[in-house]
């Protein structure tokens, strides 16, 4: 175990002393410690705030002592305090059979519980105190008796029964994790020797018919004879590729999409280097998703387009309908769009979760230091971003498995696709954190893109939106606010799940619901509560509202026949460049 945990070191350690990576970490450190301490000095100030507190904490632990005493005795007694029942970390029998681990188990939650408290009643800036309820979960579920050998009742008999050997496999792997991270962990989630992009996954057949420096456009081979007369153009996410929308022959939107008789183009992102660094969000607009739809009207040889967006692709196609409704009188129609959907899509930031945890004014400029230095921001520290997000189920299960079990995770596609992450260029993400998430300007009818000032209020054509109700990423309230700002009527459908498998849920699974209603207004709880239930997958619901819009077919376009001759098969060659 020590010589794999040297290889493990090492390979932490070379790419620091080489000069590859500046850590900063102690950037980190400081402001998680300034947050903190803005609440520890809310209830210092006032010794009697202070020692109530104190007593609150020492209570529960005599509560517990009581109670463990009790149970010694042979008496029954109720816990003190439990894990939520979606916890997954206390789950076998030993945490509660035995007295040591559930006394262990409840002393955790108790400290943990009321540094939660004192967080929520400390009266400071609402920023800061969400920072605080963000690192203040991060440091609880780092400290977790589960995540140590010594108090993990499982970890202990799989240790002692293997005679450590999973303590080798566990460090041999941490080693592997590192060096594939290039001297940062890259917990790995799935079992990446399973997936190979083109083959099992990305695979429904298409052409790329276009391509310039920041994004190829596929076109899919029809499966029906008849086609709707207009096609869709799909504008994923540049965070990360696009094939989350086709994952494998079950899971793939784009394959049930084309399967329902629409021609359908999506866009693949180029992953960028630092040679793009100074490409915006208006070289986005421009050859990206105002390019897309250009080509995919030529090739189908049509006026019009239904244009879909996804998480920030549908942030960067709602600024390019203000763009045009911007212009001249007209150039959202001029420009050959009928209708537009978002999937998870922010346009309001007001409610935009735990990511604006990461979002101020000293966060943003030591981000952009950084990104000055390599010209991109990294697609792994973006990964760990989102991690964080939900690190009870994103890290620490992963870390339990992998480098204290020694067993290698199972093979699951949406986690191999979240692990297979993007650069971004710096003048694009900067652009997107202060205008969108830092400053909400969008929102406020204040943000100026490429000469042009952005009102959605003029953006008056038929749109769909799709929520999820346990998105962490594009909260479904943020959502719902969002689509009261666009100055037509629109369709919006809540779903179960989260911000991916709440829209990655084929019909054929029967898994989840969704909710329709009324257009947006108000609150989205009082949205809720009027709205009507069904089961199953929205895309049928979403295939529904399309048809609606033009119901007409003609017979299937063939991919390379058209104005565009084929490039290569699909998914392309961009998707396949590594971060």
């Amino acid at each position: 175990m020590i010589e794999e945990g040297g290889k493990a070191m090492a390979a932490y350690l070379r790419p620091r002393e080489d000069g590859t990576i500046k850590d900063d970490v102690a950037e980190d450190i400081a402001d998680v410690m300034k947050t903190l301490g803005n609440v520890a000095e809310y209830w210092m100030i006032d010794p009697q705030r202070a020692v109530e507190a104190q007593s609150r904490l020492i209570g529960g632990y005599l509560s517990l002592w009581s109670s463990t005493l009790k149970r010694l005795g042979g008496e029954e007694t109720a816990p003190v305090v439990a894990p939520p029942a979606r916890d997954a970390r206390f789950t076998d029998p030993e945490w509660s059979n035995n007295p040591f681990f559930d006394t262990l188990k409840q002393t955790y939650l108790l400290t943990a519980n009321w540094a939660e408290k004192m967080v929520d009643e400390a009266e400071i800036d609402p920023h800061t105190k969400h920072k605080a309820e963000f690192y203040v979960r991060q440091i609880a579920g780092a400290v977790s008796p589960s995540n140590f050998v010594l108090t993990n009742p499982e970890l202990l008999r799989t240790t002692l029964a293997s005679n450590g050997d999973n303590l080798v496999r566990g460090m041999k792997m941490l080693a592997e994790d590192i060096e594939a991270g290039g001297g940062e962990l890259k917990i790995r989630q799935s079992d990446h020797s399973k997936f190979k992009v083109g083959e099992n996954l990305a695979t429904t057949p298409g052409k790329v018919i276009f391509q310039n420096e920041l994004m190829q456009l596929i076109q899919y081979s029809p499966t029906t004879e008849q086609v709707l007369r207009t096609p869709v153009v799909i504008v994923p996410p540049w965070i990360n590729k696009y094939y989350v929308l086709d994952l494998n022959a079950e899971k793939s939107f784009v394959r049930w999409a084309v399967a329902q008789g629409l021609t359908v183009f999506i866009v693949s992102w180029v992953n960028p280097d630092a040679s793009l660094a100074t490409k915006g969000f208006g070289d986005y607009m421009h050859d990206g998703v105002l390019q897309a739809i250009e080509v995919a009207r030529k090739a189908a040889d049509v006026d019009e387009v239904h244009t879909v967006g996804y998480c920030v692709g549908g942030t960067m196609l709602s600024m390019t309908l203000a763009w045009l409704a911007a212009g001249k009188p007209g150039g959202i129609a001029e420009a050959g769009i009928r209708s537009a959907s978002f999937l998870t899509t922010q346009v309001d930031f007001t409610y935009a979760g735990d990511l604006k945890v990461f979002i101020d004014e000293d966060q943003i400029s030591s981000l952009e230091r950084r990104m000055l230095e390599s010209g991109v921001m990294e697609g792994g520290k973006m990964a760990r971003a989102f991690n964080m997000l939900r690190a009870n189920d994103l890290i620490w299960p992963y870390v339990v498995n992998n480098y204290l079990k020694g067993q290698a995770p199972f093979p699951f596609d949406i986690l191999y696709w979240n692990s297979d992450s993007t650069r971004l260029p710096a003048a694009n993400h900067s652009f997107y954190l202060r205008n969108c998430y830092l400053d909400n300007l969008f929102a406020k009818g204040a943000l100026r893109l490429e000469g042009r000032q952005l009102d959605l209020s003029k953006v008056a054509l038929p749109i769909y939106s799709i929520a999820t109700r346990e998105d962490h990423i594009a909260p479904a309230q943020s959502v719902f606010l969002g689509m009261q700002l666009f100055g037509a009527q629109s369709r919006f459908v809540l779903a179960g799940s989260g911000h991916i498998a709440g829209v990655v849920n084929p019909p054929s699974r029967g898994k989840y619901q969704y909710w329709t209603g009324e257009t947006p207004s108000g609150k989205l709880e009082d949205w809720l509560d009027k709205a009507q239930i069904h089961p199953g997958s929205w895309w049928p619901d979403w295939m529904g509202w399309i048809e609606a819009q033009d119901g007409a077919r003609v017979p299937a376009r063939i991919p390379g026949d058209g104005a565009f001759p084929a490039l290569e098969d699909a998914p392309g060659s961009y998707v396949k460049v590594n971060a």
